[in-house]
């Protein structure tokens, strides 16, 4: 769902993965999953037992900025060359008001409004044992300078996960908007970025959008979280969006910061 620009495609082709391209290479890693939407897929994690954390922008069909049906969603934890070590429809998703907000008013959100509010929390049909995956936790801060690691299904590892195990936090923008140096590319949309603390592996963002220069970006995550979360539980049995709401907001976009999307 990322957009790559010619220098961000040469960056990426530089970049180092570690393909876990066996069983035994996954153990740890089974809440990273594929999303797929029913045309096109991203990544997401797990971050409680039955709730997946993506990219907003990943419940929104790019080419019409209309809502995707959750009905045709698959998420697959730990998924490896067509098996998983679980699967699960997801029920209903949730993003933040002014994400929605900008997609209703616009039928895109490519401003850094949009980087800000990128976040979509997932429900599932029914949670996943701690013997299927570990769920991860939500880092609060970190400081520029904070090595980070990406795992994602990227276009041309779609099969198998990917891990990016050496970047940095570059720097922080207005509006909690993070910035890093890690390697993405189509597929990475809405994949974990995470930062090591006390030897364990927490979720600092997700893979938003990049630009020409190479620098990736994501939102901050512990407010957001924290309300989607809430409204997810509190919302359960309330009606799935229309697609024909519209709804004003107010923003603009920001030179050099602007969120590029393109249809997987």
């Amino acid at each position: 769902m990322l957009a790559l620009s010619a220098s961000g495609a040469q960056a990426q082709q530089g970049a180092v993965f570690d393909v876990l391209d066996s069983r035994g290479a996954l153990l740890g890693w089974e809440g990273v999953g594929r999303l797929d939407l029913g045309g096109g897929f991203c990544s997401g994690a797990l971050i409680s037992p039955d709730t997946v954390l993506t990219a907003a922008h990943c419940v929104y069909d790019t080419d019409t900025g209309t809502p995707r049906d959750s009905a045709r969603m698959v998420f697959r934890a730990g998924y490896h060359r067509g098996q998983q070590i679980a699967a699960r429809r997801v029920l209903r998703w949730v993003v933040p008001d002014r994400y929605a907000a900008l997609m209703a008013a616009k039928g895109r959100a490519t401003s850094a409004e949009a980087v800000a509010s990128d976040v979509a929390l997932l429900r599932l049909d029914s949670p996943l044992s701690s013997a299927e995956a570990d769920a991860f936790r939500i880092h609060v801060a970190a400081d520029p300078g904070t090595p980070l690691s990406v795992a994602s299904y990227g276009r041309g590892r779609e099969e198998v996960l990917s891990r990016q195990r050496d970047c940095a936090l570059t720097r922080e923008y207005q509006d909690g908007i993070l910035g890093f140096d890690c390697d993405v590319i189509f597929g990475s949309s809405g994949a974990p970025v995470f930062v090591r603390e006390d030897g364990r592996l927490r979720i600092l963002s997700v893979v938003s959008s990049i630009t020409g220069s190479g620098e990736a970006y994501g939102p901050s995550l512990p407010a957001l979280v924290s309300g989607l979360s809430a409204r997810l539980s509190r919302d359960g049995s309330r009606p799935p969006v229309s697609a024909g709401a519209r709804r004003i907001t107010l923003g603009s976009d920001r030179s050099g910061m602007t969120a590029r999307f393109v249809t997987p």
